[in-house]
């Protein structure tokens, strides 16, 4: 099973999700983005739970853009949880938050995390930031087989 050509955004707060599809977007980005709410969500998503059931057969996506600060589970433990199972350990994910927290940025690293940006307050800065991620993630890094 190869990875897709998702982007899948864990992100609670609406104005956030629309200004990183909008940053996306101005990074010309063509991926599909997948939006999910909260922690527990995002586990249902990547291991085809619940109301996501239908995505059993479906590839990972290639990369995650995970927030920390997250309703019903934090994004700490939805890291912790792909960490800990085959079928999403080796997923890319960039931990993408306001949080300035630096235990946060410690306790990312220590569950696993690809990356860790903290989201600019200037939209073109963002813009920037997001290109950025995107160029490396879709373009240049060479992505992890998929467990069979």
């Amino acid at each position: 099973m190869s990875r897709s050509d998702l982007i899948l955004l864990v992100e609670d707060s609406a104005d956030d999700v629309a200004l990183t599809l909008s940053a996306l977007g101005r990074a010309r980005v063509k991926h599909k983005v997948e939006v999910v709410l909260d922690g527990a969500e995002a586990l249902d998503y990547l291991f085809a739970a619940g109301r996501y059931a239908e995505n059993a057969d479906k590839p990972p996506p290639c990369f995650i853009l995970l927030d920390i600060n997250l309703p019903k589970l934090p994004g700490i433990e939805v890291l912790k949880r792909l960490r800990s199972d085959p079928r999403t350990r080796l997923i890319p994910t960039v931990m993408l938050t306001t949080s300035r927290e630096e235990r946060d940025v410690e306790e990312s690293y220590r569950c696993g995390a690809n990356s860790y940006i903290r989201k600019p307050v200037d939209f073109q800065e963002f813009v920037t930031v997001i290109r950025s991620l995107a160029k490396y993630w879709l373009t240049y890094n060479e992505a992890a087989p998929s467990p069979r």
